[in-house]
């Protein structure tokens, strides 16, 4: 099936897809930042199965797949209510992966705007996601697109004694358009 490049809602038969474009785009982030056992205990029938169990007790978290010209699933992002104790009705980007073959081609931000369109439409007037301090690329991609750190850090223990330093990035995604206030109709 051939048609535009887009995103949709992921189905249970993207799973495997979604896994293996998980997998390269960690391999790849994450390389320089963990040590290759960490990358090499990721094995695709696992992630595959927790995604077809995500999608079938979805709740009020979603998962988006960004798919080529051809239909093929080259990236996934998964959303849903931040757990963050500090923030309270904020939506939160839990996963966003795009293939590293696959970069450069719009498939980020089509799926950064499916996410936030989909957050604001769960009432959320606020997103935040959570990256590597030193996953540059990653970092630039989101701040070209109006996302900003909000001061919050984290420490992820991966394996043994490997720590993974996180920064938290947020955006505002609906403006508050209150009668009265600075709208381009007043």
């Amino acid at each position: 099936m051939s048609g535009a490049a887009g995103v949709r809602l992921a189905r249970t038969s993207d799973v495997d897809d979604v896994a293996a474009v998980q997998i390269r785009a960690w391999r790849s982030a994450y390389g320089s930042l963990l040590p290759p056992e960490v990358l090499d205990t990721l094995d695709a029938a696992d992630i595959a199965l927790e995604w077809g169990r995500a999608l079938l007790m979805p709740g009020a978290h979603r998962l988006l797949v960004a798919t080529d010209d051809d239909g093929q699933v080259v990236g996934a992002t998964s959303l849903g209510p931040s757990t963050d104790p500090d923030v309270r009705d904020v939506g939160e980007i839990e996963l966003f992966v795009v293939d590293p073959d696959q970069r450069g081609q719009g498939h980020g931000s089509r799926l950064l705007n499916a996410c936030v369109d989909l957050l604001a439409q769960s009432g959320y007037t606020e997103a935040v996601t959570w990256i590597p301090l030193d996953d540059e690329p990653r970092r630039a991609f989101l701040l070209s697109a109006g996302w900003g750190p909000d001061g919050a850090y984290r420490d992820l223990l991966v394996i043994g004694e490997q720590v993974v330093r996180e920064v938290r990035l947020g955006t505002r995604i609906v403006d508050d358009l209150t009668p009265g206030a600075d709208s381009p109709d007043s």
